[in-house]
């Protein structure tokens, strides 16, 4: 890249239209040589067969063999089957890849040299101002309480509200938010697709070579200024009865879910509290050998949507979501990412992130609610779950 005059991989940030990137590496790509869409309840499904109709049809000339290398597709997926946003599967023109400090170029229906007039590595962008949704905290904080009344009498061990912040601004470009964010949360997966950005912390899963891993987050407290104090707050979240529940309640129902297309499942013996720059998370580790030929978009339509990001039981708990929060909440808490040709791929969780369409900016922030939980303290959480969109576009 430094005939680019680039010293990271993200300093190709600008133009672009679509990313995923950890740790100053993965994926960038422009344009759109073709775009894949479905909505309803089949839709993962649907996605999988007009990608395999795709692969089937396609030449691919593939000589560095890497992960990530050949025909890719990053995805954004719509969180709700009743949804009336788009599933998408975005195929670009030009991908630049980077793992383990190796590049290469992808070229989908496009010579190298026009391939290379998309790379423009302006970031301008001005900030915004972002106001309450139609889901403000008043709001916020009365639908908690439904949510204890709900669990109370209908056998409802937890459900996942969210609320959200909306922002007007024309001809933006979620680049320059995206660069900050993967400064600030490297460890985090930055993302791009479709103009749904932001920087999540939850790996849904990932697979390589028929290994599957994922990462359940569930069970949040903020971070102290104070180093000593911090240490024991990510001790104290550790031993949180209420975090402890909440966070078993979101294994169970990944590792159910994967029963029937993964095999030799095996979870790390306790939860670790996770450090972020402005949160704890209460984290686990999952690993298993997917069967068959499986693809990571077809173990998707199993996986989504966890306890993490729904409740327990799963269909109780959307169905109180739908009932107590009445808006269609897009792609937030969905599945993002990239697959490629041979089925692996790896896809997170769709958190600390905004929609960019027609001129608005939609964010959106969430919290497990079970029986201890507190209208206020929910409250607090989805702040802290806030800033790191609303830093990285109003600073």
């Amino acid at each position: 890249m430094t005939e680019l005059g680039l010293t990271a991989f993200t300093d190709l940030l600008g133009s672009n239209t679509s990313a995923f990137i950890q740790e100053d590496q993965g994926l960038i790509g422009w344009g759109e040589a073709l775009r894949i869409s479905a909505k309803g309840p089949n839709r993962i499904q649907d996605l999988d067969s007009q990608w395999q109709e795709e692969l089937s049809q396609a030449t691919i000339e593939d000589s560095s063999n890497l992960r990530g290398s050949g025909l890719v597709a990053f995805g954004a997926i719509s969180f709700a089957d009743e949804s009336e946003t788009e599933s998408a599967l975005i195929i670009p023109n030009l991908v630049i890849g980077c793992f383990e400090d190796q590049y290469w170029i992808t070229l989908i229906n496009i010579e190298l040299d026009d391939a290379l007039k998309l790379i423009n590595t302006d970031r301008t962008s001005s900030s915004v101002e972002f106001k309450p949704g139609t889901i403000n905290p008043e709001t916020f904080e009365s639908n908690v309480v439904d949510a204890l009344i709900a669990i109370n009498e209908n056998n409802i061990e937890k459900v996942v509200l969210a609320r959200d912040l909306i922002a007007e601004a024309k001809d933006f470009n979620p680049n320059n938010g995206l660069y900050k964010l993967t400064k600030k949360y490297e460890t985090c997966y930055t993302y791009l697709v479709d103009g749904m950005f932001g920087a999540s912390p939850e790996l849904l899963v990932r697979v390589e070579n028929k290994i599957v891993q994922a990462r359940v987050l569930a069970g949040t407290a903020g971070r102290g200024t104070d180093p000593e104090v911090d240490k024991a707050i990510g001790q104290a979240l550790l031993s949180s009865h209420k975090n402890r529940a909440e966070h078993k309640f979101a294994i169970d129902s990944l590792t159910k879910s994967m029963e029937s297309l993964c095999e030799d499942i095996t979870i790390s013996d306790e939860p670790f509290s996770l450090a972020l720059p402005n949160l704890w998370h209460l984290a686990t580790d999952v690993q298993a050998l997917i069967k068959d030929s499986t693809t990571s978009l077809q173990l998707l339509a199993h996986l989504h949507p966890s306890a993490a990001v729904a409740g327990t039981p799963r269909l109780e708990a959307l169905k109180l979501i739908q009932t107590i929060e009445q808006i269609d909440r897009g792609r937030y808490a969905g599945p993002v990412g990239w697959l490629s040709a041979d089925g692996d791929g790896t896809w997170a969780i769709a958190l600390r992130g905004a929609q960019y369409k027609d001129s608005t900016i939609r964010a959106f922030a969430g919290c497990g609610i079970v029986s201890e939980s507190d209208p206020q303290a929910e409250l607090a959480e989805t702040n802290l779950k806030f800033k790191p969109i609303v830093e990285a576009l109003t600073s």
